[in-house]
């Protein structure tokens, strides 16, 4: 007959047991706290009242534009005489202006034309949508400006001719990977400079 050593028998009761249970249920709860993601934010932006100035007048246009952009010259490989860049530093945006002698020539109108639509339609495979409107300027011409919605590089342009002599584009880019919903205040920002350099927009020669 196989013989067992006597074991201690003393009862201790359930309350180390529930009391084991507690810290493990604390324990995991507490470690469940420590990893739950937390939703993406964003910085906020701050905007400044806007403030306005000339164009230097050894181009063929001039408007008024914001005095914290700093305006450079087209440094693109396809630039062209008389096309600028206005940057935002504090913002991350950039408009880009071409300018396109029109030279009395129709053909050439339609040409400029053509291709300012056809760099705008390139956005729409993620484009949402493209609003278009035609808006009167003091100068006596009629400027496009298009607007489009969804996660675009380019969610504002327009462009502005006199048929006969001048045609110039303009479009807004973004140099960040911030959505464009989370921007919305920078690009209505920015859209508004747009709208005031076309109000204030003259031809020189």
């Amino acid at each position: 007959m196989r013989y067992f050593p006597k074991t201690n028998t003393k009862k201790t009761g359930v309350w180390p047991f529930l009391a084991f249970a507690v810290l493990l249920g604390g324990s995991l709860m507490s470690c469940e706290n420590e990893f739950a993601p937390k939703p993406k934010g964003y910085n906020r932006i701050e905007l400044p009242e806007p403030v306005y100035v000339q164009l230097a007048d050894t181009l063929p246009y001039n408007f008024s534009f914001s005095a914290f952009a700093n305006v450079s010259s087209d440094s693109s490989w396809i630039s062209e005489r008389y096309w600028i860049d206005l940057t935002y530093p504090e913002l991350g945006a950039t408009i880009q202006v071409t300018y396109k002698p029109v030279l009395k020539n129709n053909q050439l109108l339609k040409e400029y034309l053509s291709d300012s639509y056809n760099l705008t339609s390139k956005h729409n495979v993620k484009a949402y949508s493209i609003d278009e409107a035609v808006i009167n300027l003091p100068n006596g011409v009629k400027a496009t400006v298009m607007e489009l919605s969804g996660e675009v590089p380019s969610p504002f342009q327009f462009h502005v001719t006199d048929s006969v002599d001048h045609f110039l584009r303009g479009a807004l880019y973004f140099k960040t990977s911030t959505k464009n919903d989370s921007l919305a205040p920078v690009i209505n920002y920015v859209k508004n400079d747009m709208i005031y350099m076309l109000n204030s927009l003259e031809w020189r020669y």
